[in-house]
Formats: C-alpha cells, structure tokens, sequence
C-alpha cells in the first residue's frame, strides 16, 4: 500500500474505529468518490468487527445507469462486500430533477438501512462537494446552518450519514483508483451546466486565482459547523425551559421567547416546525423572519403545515388542519408520521373498514366534551381520529371514545435533541 493510500485509509478509518462491531451500509454509485471509498472500507472492515454492506440507488434516468449499477455489483462482489440494487421511478418530468432525486436517494437509503438493521451509512462527498455546496447556499443568502455546509455525522431518523471524504479532494481520490487499477464512471451530468451543481463547479475554478481555493471554502464552512454547533447547544439550553409538549402540540413560554437572542429564537421555532410537520427541512429564512414577526406583533400565523397561536402566555405550535386534511390510513400504520393509535381491549380488535384521519370539524362537532382536555379548537382539527365511513369512531384527544389512545412517535426529548443536530 502506498503512503497516499495508507493516508486515506488512516482519514476514513478514523470515522469509524474503534467502534462497536455492526455492519456498515455504503452507498455506491459507480462515480469515482463513492467507488474509492469503497475499495478504502473494504480494506478497513478487514481484521475488525466491521463488516460492510454496499447498495446503488439506480434513479432511472439515464440508460447506461443500470450497467454501472452492475459494474459496482461486480467490484463489490471482488471484494467480498454485499450489494445491492435500489430503483427510483418516481420522476414525473417536473420541477428540479436534482432535489427530487437526492430526497428520494434518502429516503430509499433510509429504508434500505433500516431493513438491514445498519444504523450508520457511509456517503462519498469530498471536500469538493462542500465547496460547491457553499457556494449553492452563498448563492441563496443562507446564515450560519445553510452556509456550514455538509455535517461529517447527520442522524436522520433512525440512521447516521457518515461522510468520511469531507477533507479530502476529489483529484486525490482519481489518483488512488488510478494507482490501485480501478476503473470508475464519469457521469455526463456532471457536464450538463443546467444544473446548478455544475455551474458551481466551474465558479470554483474562476475563483481559484484570488485564493478562494476548494481548502480554502471547504475550511471555511467547517469553521462555520463549529458556530453552527454553539448555536445549536445555546438553542438546546434555553429550550429546557421554554418550551413543553401539550398532547401533539409545542407549547412555548411568551415571556422567555421575547427575551432570547433573535437566532436562538429562530432556531427554537424552526425546529418546532419540523417536529409538528415531521419534514426534513425547515421553513426558508424569509418565511420563518415573517413567522417571527407575527408572533412579536401578536398575530401569529400558518407556517410549514403548522398553525402558530398565541395567548398572553404562550406561543403554541400545532399541525395545521388543511395539511392533514386528506390523510387517511389504517389503524395499524402510524399517521402523519406522529401518530400511532391502538384500540381498546387486550386483543386490539377493529372494526373492519375503519381508518385513521384529522379529526375535523365535522368529527369536533360530535364530541361534547372536547374542552375538558384543555387543547384549543384549532388544534384539535389537525389531530387523529378513527372513522368509519362518515361515522367518528373515536377521538382521544377530545375525549370520545372511550378506550382509544394515542401516542406520539416523536417525544419531547426527540425535539430539544434535535435542537442540537441541527
């Protein structure tokens, strides 16, 4: 093994060792980044309690795509490592091709982790990667979380995104397969300048004779994750004490979310948002400097798929009925991704037909004590309930049926944690 390639092997294996003995997931795509990690994690996992398990998400876009989805199969298989092939056949033709491919590259991810038991999955971005990343979120005005580009360790859900190549080059990467006899793919989108990808890429070399070098942006917006990380514990800190789960709803103190510095405040509402809506991403700047003002102004607002209210005392976030309005599943599935419903009686019997779905002003109306739970109306509306047909079964939180309960995927812990991940 040469030096270069024994440096390499030292930066990842350092993300990883000594740890506890599990399996790796790591995703290939045939490019050279991902396919050079996974010849380094190969030789990693050998003589440790690692072992490693590759998948290659096919999106479906191009025809060659599936052939280079075999090729990783058969390197993979060269090196003693299972693989695996998932396919996206979600592209309908509209909106921004790359987001919607990324997002669904996660969520198959995810899925397939899961499924395996895997808790960490390693991903292939460089030090490239996150320069052209800043300079994507530069482009948009993004503050210290957008700007600080790529996290080396991400939990989302119930799996850690590990991105052991953030510190290093692209071109050293080429130059390792080169000198091991490894063949990669060059995928002709990295060309096409109608992503706004590419066009970063080609920034990056204009900019590299005023000494705004990838090492040097890439160093930059790891200085930037350091802010990111003291925000986020100052954030975590002061929410101990403001904020509390009502039934489904964030309840905020009033008085203490006035006093707080603005990009705590912010923080604290952004990450609000994301635990009622379950989404991955925030609201944009903009929307939550809006949503910030409305509540400074007494007004309050509806934001993210969330219903801002507020009393004298209190700022309350709750899921906005017209988000769930159409929602509907069985009683066995969880709903909104919140929820999990079980009937009354040891054997948890249901009644054939019956599925989960907001609550409504139609299934409020039939339920004369709601009050005494002490959740507001508007609430309520956004809250789960069990029917069948027209006919409201049950509504725990506004106290009918008898015998139901709820609970919340996402508990109160769930949210502060956030607070420091983010």
């Amino acid at each position: 093994m040469s030096n270069s390639s024994s440096l390499l092997t030292e930066v990842v294996a350092g993300h990883f060792l000594p740890g506890p003995a599990e399996e790796i997931g790591l995703a290939v795509s045939g490019g050279g980044d991902s396919l050079a990690l996974l010849y380094l994690m190969a030789e990693i996992v050998k003589g440790s309690d690692l072992s490693l398990r590759a998948v290659t998400v096919d999106h479906g876009l191009r025809p060659e795509a599936a052939e280079e989805a075999a090729m990783v199969g058969r390197v993979a298989q060269s090196l003693g490592v299972p693989h695996e092939v998932l396919r996206w056949e979600g592209w309908q033709g509209e909106g921004n091709l790359q987001d919607q491919a990324r997002r669904a590259r996660y969520e198959l991810l995810g899925s397939w982790a899961s499924a395996h038991g895997i808790r960490q999955v390693a991903l292939g971005h460089t030090a490239d990667d996150q320069a052209e990343t800043f300079l994507m979120r530069l482009s948009r005005a993004s503050g210290v979380d957008g700007l600080s580009g790529m996290a080396p360790r991400r939990r989302v859900g119930p799996i850690t995104l590990v991105r052991p190549l953030l510190e290093v080059r692209r071109s050293c990467l080429r130059d390792y397969l080169q000198d091991i006899g490894a063949e990669w793919v060059d995928d002709p989108s990295n060309e096409d300048t109608r992503f706004e990808r590419v066009r970063a890429r080609q920034a990056l070399v204009a900019l590299e004779p005023l000494g705004l070098s990838i090492q040097a942006i890439s160093e930059t917006a790891r200085n930037l994750g350091s802010v990111r990380a003291t925000l986020g514990w100052y954030a975590f800190s002061e929410s101990q004490g403001l904020v509390r789960v009502e039934a489904g709803d964030l309840v905020i103190s009033r008085p203490g979310f006035r006093v707080l510095q603005p990009e705590i405040a912010r923080r604290i509402l952004s990450q609000a948002l994301i635990w009622i809506s379950g989404s991955d991403y925030p609201p944009r700047r903009r929307a939550l400097a809006l949503a910030l003002e409305a509540i400074r102004s007494g007004t309050g607002m509806s934001l993210h798929g969330c219903l801002i209210s507020l009393s004298d005392q209190d700022i309350r976030v709750s899921r906005e009925f017209s988000a769930v309005e159409g929602l509907s599943c069985p009683p066995s599935e969880s709903w909104d991704g919140r929820w999990r419903l079980y009937p009354p009686g040891a054997a948890g019997l249901v009644e054939a037909g019956c599925e989960l779905r907001a609550l409504g002003e139609a299934g409020l109306a039939q339920c004369d004590d709601w009050r005494a739970g002490g959740l507001p109306w508007r609430s309520l509306l956004g809250y789960p309930s069990v029917w069948l047909g027209d006919k409201l079964l049950a509504a725990p939180h506004a106290g009918f049926g008898r015998g139901w309960r709820a609970e919340l995927i996402r508990d109160e812990d769930a949210f502060h944690a956030a607070l420091l991940a983010h």
